[in-house]
């Protein structure tokens, strides 16, 4: 029997301790097969830069990689960064892909580093002196722990402007931008890129352009966000579906979502409101083997958090070596205790905790050990769990 709830595959591509890129993506590609086999409905792929640990970097490459390892299962990026791409050159990239795999695609966009735009009186932008600006979060700033009425944990919010202020951070985004380059406005953005597919687009002065490959394609637009402001409003103000995150921002995903729901205006896509919920879970036969499977989380939390980026995710034995103190257990805190950890029970309890709280009608789980044999079977765990509870 089928759950009425899907369940999705999220992957960011990460690289084990050990591994080379080549094993790294090979395992992706391994991932997917084995996904689609166990009746997941989607495998998205996330985007991340310069991080030794997530090599991730093209959501439109790894779709091409894995489609034609694959024949049913929907491929799609969650999300596209569009702090440094164009909604043109996303549009034909995805339409040449859906060009050879129909109807299979799902392009999910989120917002992401940038520069400001300059400012209509020709100054220059207050860009908190010459640091990259980013706008992912908003929505409650939790002082403590909350809970929903059923219980989900919603943990004291994490300030990520530390991670975002660093030199680290804006040294990536002089990298991925061109020269004086810098996003224009989101919702314009997604405007752009509805436009392009549907083949409306007229320039501001009154040109149109058509998008080949692209116009016409057969894809799902989503839209990524990790609170409740301009990408949950533009979400539902265009009738597209959403993705909220649990996985990394873990205490505003009700607000995100709240956001969405207020804003949503029916399209000629999605009559009512469609919201997926990311998270993070590590599946095995026991409570205690699925714990140590997941020991290496909180070590590479740490590195990001840390401003270095992701460091390769480090194998049980690893993980037990490194030290520890009451700084580091604060950084990681919130995405530690909202990991879903376990046996397929204890795992499927809390992923229906969060379906119920947060009323998501798809859940796209990301899993990452250090072994690929135990990433694997952590999915197979869960969807075997999942679909005998439908």
């Amino acid at each position: 029997m089928t759950n009425p709830t899907a369940l999705s595959v999220l992957d960011l591509l990460p690289r084990s301790s050990g591994d080379d890129n080549t094993t790294a993506v090979r395992n992706a590609i391994d991932l997917a097969q084995h996904a689609e086999r166990f009746g997941y409905g989607r495998y998205w792929f996330a985007e991340h830069h310069i991080n030794p640990g997530i090599i991730g970097s093209s959501p439109a490459v790894e779709i091409a990689l894995v489609a034609g390892a694959t024949s049913t299962i929907r491929l799609g990026s969650a999300g596209v960064q569009f702090g440094h791409r164009t909604p043109l050159a996303t549009v034909e990239e995805f339409g040449l892909i859906d060009a050879l795999y129909p109807g299979r695609l799902d392009l999910g966009i989120g917002r992401s580093l940038t520069r400001p735009a300059p400012r209509p009186d020709g100054a220059e932008p207050d860009d908190g002196g010459g640091k990259a600006f980013v706008a992912l979060r908003g929505g409650a700033d939790h002082s403590e722990d909350t809970h929903t009425d059923n219980g989900l944990l919603l943990p004291a919010a994490y300030d990520v402007s530390q991670i975002f202020s660093s030199e680290r951070v804006n040294d990536t985004v002089s990298l991925l931008q061109q020269p004086g380059g810098y996003a224009p406005d989101y919702a314009t953005q997604i405007g752009q890129v509805l436009a392009l597919l549907e083949g409306t687009y007229v320039s501001p002065s009154g040109r149109p352009a058509h998008a080949a490959p692209g116009e016409g394609a057969d894809l799902q637009v989503w839209v990524l966000g990790a609170s409740g402001g301009q990408s949950a409003t533009v979400a539902g103000e265009n009738g597209l579906r959403f993705v909220a995150s649990y996985h990394h921002s873990p205490s505003t995903v009700i607000d995100a979502i709240t956001g969405y729901l207020d804003s949503f205006k029916p399209s000629t896509d999605l009559a009512e409101p469609y919201v997926a919920v990311s998270v993070d879970a590590v599946v095995a036969e026991t409570d205690e083997k699925a714990q140590e499977l997941a020991s290496g989380y909180a070590p590479w939390v740490r590195s990001i958090r840390r401003g270095v980026g992701a460091i390769a995710f480090p194998s049980p034995a690893e993980a037990a070596e490194l030290e520890w103190d009451d700084d580091d257990r604060a950084l990681v805190r919130d995405r530690v205790l909202t990991q879903l950890v376990g046996s397929p029970t204890t795992v499927a309890d809390r992923l229906e905790q969060l379906r119920d709280a947060t009323g998501a009608q798809e859940i796209a789980i990301t899993t990452i050990t250090h072994d690929h044999a135990d990433r694997v079977r952590s999915y197979e765990l869960i969807a075997e769990e999942w679909a005998r509870r439908g």
